[in-house]
């Protein structure tokens, strides 16, 4: 297609530069994890090339040594071709064969862009098309991230939410349904409710990474595996398990492992779904940390920054916010990347640049987001007992228990007049003669109340 000025501290070639020069559009080039992805798949297909005698070992050797340096992230700004791309992602396929094979030939002294000894078509890209590599680098890269960043981190924040829950079994405080007052619980208790949600928000992102284990490679352009070794897409799958202790396997179909993108779509939810559990829970402990003290104020928040430009002394739920932000941002990836599932047609989805930018972004935020609440809001809050104890006194709905001693038509009228003429539950119920003093005392006992006997 003509020649192609490229810069000359440059590692890509012509395809790279051409696709750079084509696609001026975000500014943003395909995230890092899926480059590295790159890499390792790279590299892996070298490997299995020698095994299968269709690459000599003196070039199979430098793919990989060049294809590591990529993985490692030693490569990345050699690697700027947009997001908004060719949808096959073709160009990312050509920019990481250009880069591999002129770091090839620096390894071996010779000319950037000689494609000597490693030619990027010939022995980079052997037995592959982009159109089965792509797809498997999303798989691949997605689930490295999902095991190795957004699992470990959400544990994290888990096991921070649970040691609160653990400090705080003996603080009885009122709970909510409704955003009304409710029956008194502990804040351990509260606070086990999130700890557990965090946890099935891990398992969630285990299985997300599990559902990506079906790999394309092998397919080549549309599925029938033109020019690939039959046993090349094993081999490959083998090499991959092994390096990353992730089970991969040859896509059963593929034919639907290039047309379509339901797997990612899959992941996009469990990514929406885990971003609406961490939203849910920095929405409550921002409000259960209002105030000071003309909100709920039954925790405090710790003090991260100024929370005003003109209110000294001002904090603010920053935290929170910011977690609440990432879960908005998330939850539209989500949706971008299941419409962009959607827009495959024929043999091939080409929306995958897209897929994996939605993706990996938003795995990359809700992980750095989640380790970031945990030591920076949760692990600094405090239970403000005082308030919590004062606001179960004051509370209507301890009525509750009283339903089995005096009914429930009895418990409303009480809780109506006590409501009205500003008194205490207590005080009504003896004015009525309705409970004898040391029972009715028993009876509204917050703790009898916590965990009730049959």
């Amino acid at each position: 297609m003509g020649e192609m000025q490229v810069p000359d501290d440059a590692l890509y070639g012509a395809s790279t530069e051409r696709a750079v020069l084509n696609f001026p559009i975000s500014g943003r080039p395909m995230p890092e994890t899926f480059i590295r992805g790159l890499g390792l798949v790279k590299a892996a297909c070298a490997t299995a090339n020698e095994r299968l005698g269709k690459l000599d070992k003196r070039k199979a050797e430098l793919i990989r040594q060049a294809a590591q340096e990529v993985f490692e992230g030693k490569l990345t700004s050699h690697f700027p071709v947009d997001v908004f791309q060719t949808g096959s992602g073709t160009s990312s396929n050509m920019n990481v064969n250009e880069v591999i094979s002129n770091r090839a030939s620096q390894l071996a002294g010779e000319k950037i862009g000689s494609r000597k000894p490693v030619h990027p078509n010939d022995d980079v890209n052997m037995g592959q098309s982009s159109n089965d590599i792509i797809p498997t680098v999303l798989h691949v890269s997605l689930a490295i991230a999902l095991k190795e960043q957004l699992a470990p981190a959400l544990d994290e924040l888990a096991g921070t939410l649970q040691e609160k829950s653990d400090a705080w079994k003996e603080v009885v405080k009122i709970g909510r349904t409704h955003l009304m007052d409710a029956t008194p619980m502990t804040l351990g208790q509260e606070f086990s409710g999130y700890a557990a949600q965090v946890n099935k928000a891990a398992a969630r992102a285990r299985r997300a990474s599990d559902m990506l284990a079906e790999l394309a490679v092998g397919g080549t352009a549309v599925g029938t595996g033109i020019n690939c070794n039959p046993e090349f897409p094993g081999r490959v799958c083998e090499i991959l398990s092994e390096k990353t202790g992730i089970t991969f396997r040859e896509a059963d179909n593929h034919f639907e492992a290039q047309a379509g993108r339901d797997d990612c779509v899959e992941v996009a939810g469990i990514l929406g779904t885990i971003a609406a559990s961490l939203t849910k829970v920095a929405n409550d402990i921002r409000l259960m940390g209002s105030g000071p003290r003309s909100g709920l104020g039954e925790i405090r928040l710790p003090a991260t920054q100024p929370g005003s430009s003109i209110m000294p002394g001002k904090v603010n739920p920053v935290m929170s916010e910011m977690l609440v932000q990432v879960g908005i941002y998330v939850t539209g990836m989500a949706n971008a990347a299941a419409i962009a599932g959607r827009d495959g047609h024929f043999e091939l989805n080409v929306t995958i640049p897209l897929i994996a930018y939605a993706l990996h972004d938003s795995i990359n935020c809700l992980s750095n987001g989640a380790r970031t609440f945990s030591r920076e809001c949760v692990k600094g809050l405090e239970a403000n007992e005082e308030t919590c104890r004062g606001l179960v006194r004051r509370s209507l709905m301890l009525v509750t228990a009283l339903n089995p001693h005096i009914g429930y038509d009895k418990a409303a009228e009480v809780a109506k007049q006590a409501f009205a003429e500003g008194k205490t539950l207590r005080e009504v119920v003896l004015e009525k003669g309705l409970l004898d003093e040391k029972i009715l005392d028993q009876v509204l006992d917050p703790m009898s109340m916590i965990a009730p006997k049959a």
